[in-house]
């Protein structure tokens, strides 16, 4: 929507000096479906705005203020909060309204599919799946009673350290920025918003309530707000949370950027939320751009928002604009017109969206290595010794497969997926080897020796190792948990066929690499987790998945590695001062620009079959970029590429290397080819900036372009 019509709608709105109808109506029992439907708030035949309008025009101030706060504005016909504060009820009809953490499923809530972990999602490359997901996951919040979901998540991936690593889509914009867009397409297929989190350059869990991400404004722009463009522009979420963070020295939640980029240039006209006590003012909050508190009201009290009109620091003006916004998003998502069901369904999950679970779980996995060992196909009588604590559902020490089914809480603590329908690997490897008529053994792997010696008396040994990390504290390194390196290396010293299962949110180091002739990473991969990977293992699915962020050698190799003034950064005044001085040199572009060799590279994946790209041809014109080239399936089994298009622009706009600009998901036959067509339209071009850099305004140069796909290279000029 243009600002200038904005602003027409945000007009002031006048209180009438009589009650109104719709006040009066307080007094009255709650009104009946038919009854609501004579108030114009609940006029369907208008539009969100007109909606919105209205009923704002029949409210108090104070009935205004309920909409700048999560549970008043939630539960309308509570008064009294904590420490006093105060609101009159609200009118008739407005809707309860609950709100429900999200991004790999309906958290903390019994009955619902324990998705795998975001980061999985950005491995497969697919949108359509991303979508599928999100549509699931609202479909069970509705189910469960809550219409808000706070996801999708989405960050810049400068370090892999960041403890929230797995519930965000990878270290590259569109990529981001295309899935989240997906993800929140699918959460408001139903009666649920989508909420972007967290605006921005949130990027570590270290002191994020007292640290300051110091980027220049082109950093800012065309790595960390442009993923969230993306999502705002192709998703159209109706929420948008705010971080804890300071963004150079100003609190994101009181940061003009959530006016003057996130609303004003990049056109998000949805309503900004906070995180959880994110909040830590009344005027510059809401002059800047803060629609609503999030939890319970502190900052947007009745009180403080009273005091601050009257010493003139914010303007009824702003309290409309920040009311508007938030009910007719709640209108427009048809929070208004679908009440939550009046008693909650036990077990929302779904056989389909199961199926998406293990669906996701399987595109997800990456196969990093293999050098023949994969798809295994046992004789009969062979045995298969399973070693590790996360292969199993009987804990080891407190870990077993529950433990890497999902995010864990706190360090220690229960995951965020209850996870109750989990199928363990352990479990589905027996079942699946039963049908080769091979066995398994299991051994926890708790003691090396006795693990070595299970691995040395079978045929194969698939060992399963992990890293377990999540909000509120970030990684100290890139190691194996659990004595994983050490058991790696022992399990494939005694038995030279060994299979590596990574459970991991990031990327890990891999110092035992050479003596492994296969390598999967499966991520944190839901309820479904065990019958995804025997699939994968035995070959039942071809591995499709690719890297949404690159897996360094060492942590030593990373951007913000030998300083740490870019990270962990250096306490000054109480803030943690954390500067991004690597500036657009950040994930794979990091990497390229500075001769370093990654373990594996940002899109990397392997599959049971191989892979030729031909014919690349490139042309631009009419404002379009043609891009098509010829993908063969060279192997003897069906298989999916994703077929990546990467372009360099002209070396006068100083950007570090080249970027992500197009990418598809490729099924074939063995033997069959297909031209695929990448081409970046108008459109594709003038949203998503693909050839643009930030100086002040985005601008395309002049110059030669180089286009990638495959190892194949052509060019072009503007």
């Amino acid at each position: 929507m243009k600002r200038a019509l904005v602003l027409a709608l945000l007009a002031p709105i006048a209180i009438a000096a009589a009650p109104s109808p719709a006040a009066a109506a307080l007094d009255q029992p709650t009104p009946t479906a038919a009854e609501c439907r004579g108030y114009p708030w609940m006029d369907t035949r208008k539009s969100p705005e007109q909606r919105a309008r209205a009923l704002l025009a029949a409210s108090s101030a104070h009935q205004k203020y309920r909409w700048l706060v999560e549970q008043p504005a939630n539960s309308p016909q509570q008064t009294t909060w904590a420490d006093g504060v105060v609101y009159p009820a609200q009118l008739p009809c407005t809707p309860t309204v609950v709100y429900s953490d999200g991004p790999d499923g309906v958290r903390f809530t019994p009955g619902v599919t324990a998705f795998p972990a975001t980061i999985a999602t950005a491995a497969t490359f697919n949108e359509s799946l991303a979508y599928a997901k999100g549509a699931a996951q609202a479909s069970e919040a509705f189910d469960k009673g809550k219409n808000v979901l706070l996801a999708p998540g989405l960050a810049g991936g400068r370090t892999p350290l960041s403890g929230r690593t797995p519930e965000y889509l990878g270290e590259d914009p569109l990529l981001t920025g295309m899935l989240a867009a997906a993800g929140a397409r699918g959460i408001q297929s139903r009666p649920v918003l989508a909420t972007l989190k967290h605006y921005v350059a949130n990027e570590q869990e270290l002191d994020r309530q007292t640290s300051s991400s110091n980027a220049d404004e082109r950093t800012l722009r065309e790595w960390y707000d442009l993923p969230f463009e993306i999502a705002v522009k192709r998703g159209q979420p109706e929420s948008v949370m705010c971080s804890y963070n300071q963004i150079n020295h100003v609190y994101a939640c009181e940061n003009a950027r959530l006016t003057n980029v996130l609303k004003d240039d990049i056109g998000f006209d949805g309503y900004v939320m906070s995180d959880f006590g994110s909040v830590h003012s009344t005027a510059p909050s809401l002059v800047n751009g803060l629609d609503q508190e999030l939890n319970r009201p502190i900052w947007f009290t009745p009180a403080r928002l009273d005091a601050a009109l009257a010493a003139g620091q914010i303007t009824q003006r702003q309290i409309d604009a920040a009311a508007f916004r938030v009910v007719r998003s709640y209108i427009r998502g048809g929070l208004f017109d679908r009440a939550l069901p009046a008693t909650p369904v036990a077990d929302a999950s779904t056989s389909a969206h199961k199926a998406i679970a293990r669906t996701t779980a399987e595109q997800g996995a990456v196969l990093l290595k293999n050098n023949g060992l994969l798809p295994l196909d046992p004789r009969t009588g062979d045995q298969i010794a399973v070693i590790g604590a996360t292969a199993s559902s009987t804990p080891t020490n407190g870990v077993s497969a529950q433990s890497v089914c999902s995010l864990p809480w706190r360090f220690g603590n229960p995951t965020t997926l209850q996870c109750e329908d989990l199928v363990s690997p352990e479990t589905s490897i027996r079942a699946r080897a039963a049908k080769n008529r091979a066995t398994v053994t299991f051994d926890n792997g708790s003691d090396v020796t006795a693990a070595a010696a299970a691995a040395r008396s079978a045929d194969v040994a698939v060992v399963f190792a992990y890293v377990r990390m999540g909000e509120f504290a970030d990684l100290t390194d890139l190691k194996l948990q659990g004595n994983g390196d050490a058991l790696v290396a022992a399990v494939a010293a005694a038995n030279p066929r060994t299979v590596v299962v990574l459970q991991t949110g990031s990327a890990v180091e891999m110092p035992w690499l050479s003596q492994v002739p296969a390598v999967l990473e499966t991520w944190y991969g839901g309820e479904q987790m065990g019958p995804a990977i025997a699939s994968l293992l035995f070959g039942d699915a071809n591995p499709s998945g690719k890297l949404p962020m690159t897996f360094p050698k060492s942590l030593a190799d990373t951007p913000t590695a030998g300083s740490a003034a870019q990270y962990p950064g250096v306490v000054r005044d109480g803030i943690r001062q954390v500067d991004y001085n690597e500036g657009l040199k950040v994930g794979y572009r990091w990497y390229e620009n500075q001769g370093i060799e990654p373990l594996f590279a940002f899109g990397h994946g392997l599959s049971y079959t191989t892979f030729r790209y031909s014919d690349l041809r490139v042309a631009a014109s009419r404002g379009e970029v043609t891009i098509k080239v010829r993908l063969t399936n060279t192997g003897r089994r069906t298989g999916t590429e994703v077929a990546q298009a990467y372009v360099t622009l002209p070396g006068s706009t100083g950007e570090p290397s080249k970027r992500l600009a197009a990418f598809q998901r490729v099924t074939l036959a063995p033997g069959q080819s297909r031209t695929v067509d990448l081409s970046l339209s108008r459109t594709d071009l003038a949203d998503l900036h693909l050839l643009q850099y930030w100086s002040g305004t985005w601008k395309t140069a002049r110059g030669a372009y180089t286009v990638e796909v495959g190892g194949r290279r052509a060019g072009f000029r503007l």
